[in-house]
């Protein structure tokens, strides 16, 4: 792993650290292949939670402008792609991955937050997509999806930023939680997670994120063929030993 993001994982639990604070956690080319990495290790590694977070009191400023100075449109092309696959690659891990915003997130923070099955913030964190405004694009399929395409246009249009608690209101973030709550809360959250069947885990994710992508009929065929597994894994009658 590279310095640009750190990975460690413990009694099944993944923390993948954005860890450029000097740059605001700017996204570069290391730090894609770095994202890259980490969400293989995290697979590699049987990990049955994922925690994504940063280093510093940004989580992560966008795009490394600075980077692409001087780079011509093929290199920005190949640079922006790394991005992409560095997004799905957080977006696909098959468990449940929880992102930790405590402060701003604009453009490719966002994204890579969004990438998560949810956010957990403080009150210091923000979000904003201001690609437009500097003339390019981006920022404009996850976002839409979770919020609304009007309030997607609203920040991607104006650059404005999208407070904790106004993200909570429009579904981007789970919860809110203060600062010196925050270990505790993670905590609790984790340790459920892990509790849990891993592979029930991952069939409810893969039903939820599939189920949205297709109509009714085909979402409800997804939920059959993951209870079919289910129930050929057998897990759930371990867990119903406890009852009764």
């Amino acid at each position: 792993m590279t310095d640009a993001v750190l990975y460690e994982c413990n009694d099944g639990l993944a923390l993948i650290t954005l860890n450029r604070p000097e740059a605001r956690n700017a996204l570069n080319s290391a730090m894609c292949e770095a994202l890259l990495a980490a969400t293989r290790r995290a697979r590699e590694d049987g990990a049955r939670c994922v925690l994504v977070q940063a280093v510093g009191s940004v989580f992560c400023a966008g795009a490394d402008l600075k980077e692409r100075q001087g780079m011509g449109d093929d290199a920005v092309r190949a640079r922006r792609l790394k991005a992409f696959a560095a997004y799905e690659a957080v977006e696909r891990l098959p468990m449940p991955a929880i992102a930790v915003v405590e402060g701003p997130a604009v453009g490719s923070g966002v994204e890579i937050a969004a990438g998560c099955d949810f956010i957990i913030a403080t009150p210091a964190a923000s979000f904003r997509t201001p690609e437009a405004l500097w003339g390019t694009v981006g920022a404009t399929q996850r976002l839409p999806r979770i919020i609304g395409k009007r309030l997607a246009k609203d920040l991607m249009f104006t650059g404005r930023a999208l407070g904790a608690e106004e993200a909570r209101a429009a579904g981007l973030v789970s919860r809110v939680v203060a600062p010196e709550a925050l270990a505790a809360c993670i905590t609790e959250i984790t340790t459920t997670i892990l509790k849990a069947p891993p592979s029930a885990m991952a069939l409810a994710k893969r039903c939820v994120d599939e189920g949205l992508e297709r109509d009714p009929r085909g979402a409800l065929a997804t939920e059959i063929m993951a209870i079919e597994e289910s129930l050929a894994a057998a897990e759930w009658r371990k867990k119903m030993q406890g009852f009764g």
